[in-house]
């Protein structure tokens, strides 16, 4: 189980490809877990996890640089978008950019099965009871889908505001996707996500005439925590805004 946020168990997690029959080996836990109750114990444990992981995540990131792969964390609460987002922009982008694309649930392969269809090669990576991808999963997940020199790869994280924010991937850019239907104070009540992030993407733009949904309060809020963060409003249902969004992977892909 995760020392900083109670979740998962590594004999639980599960890779799987389109198409393909993949080796789910059990990896060895390399949690060291503390077993006092002291509130002291439970801090260092944390510490303990996170600078693990931030070791894999800068081999990962070593790894991208040295073959030119571009990164992109998409991170968001459940039923964002993100996954109609990279569908969306596979199909109308996909022979300009070469993607490659990570899919992180809790179970099953439906996302999974939807980017296949799109047309990008994808693997998904089942976290059990686990809430968020980790480094270690990613370097393992990476290993099997084998992206290819000068592409962008696009991890799809669990849709969850809190614990991915913890986490560095060895991305190259955070991405964290909002959608109108959210409330404008997504920000406020989350911050480390938005204070992470270099790009807010706001989905569902459509919906606008039909909720009360104040857009400037919302970048208002999210500037107030990170006032660095861009914005881009997209609607990946109508196609509206989808080219600045376009622009902003073809600038980040160079």
């Amino acid at each position: 189980m995760c020392g900083t946020c109670g979740c998962g168990d590594e004999n639980n997690i599960k890779y799987s490809i389109p198409g393909k029959n993949l080796e789910n080996k059990k990896e060895e836990h390399k949690h060291d877990h503390e077993h006092g109750h002291t509130h002291s114990h439970e801090i260092q444990l944390e510490m303990d996890v996170l600078s693990s992981n931030n070791l894999v995540a800068e081999r990962n990131r070593g790894f991208f640089e040295a073959l030119n792969i571009k990164a992109l964390n998409l991170v968001s609460s459940p039923g964002s978008g993100k996954t109609s987002l990279l569908e969306r922009t596979i199909k109308e982008i996909g022979k300009e950019i070469n993607f490659y694309i990570v899919e992180g649930d809790q179970q099953t392969t439906n996302d999974a099965d939807r980017i296949a269809s799109a047309g990008a090669p994808v693997i998904q990576i089942n976290t059990g009871n686990g809430c968020h991808l980790d480094a270690e999963m990613i370097n393992t997940a990476v290993k099997q889908l084998k992206p290819e020199n000068n592409s962008m790869l696009m991890i799809e994280n669990v849709g969850n505001l809190v614990c991915p924010s913890m986490f560095d991937l060895g991305e190259s850019k955070r991405v964290v996707i909002i959608s109108t239907t959210e409330g404008e104070d997504k920000p406020i009540k989350y911050p480390p996500m938005f204070e992470s992030s270099q790009l807010c993407i706001i989905n569902k733009t459509d919906l606008l005439p039909y909720l009360d949904f104040d857009m400037e309060k919302l970048k208002d809020y999210a500037k107030r925590v990170n006032h660095h963060l861009e914005f881009i409003e997209v609607s990946a249902k109508t196609g509206e805004g989808m080219d600045k969004w376009y622009e902003w992977l073809r600038q980040n892909n160079k």
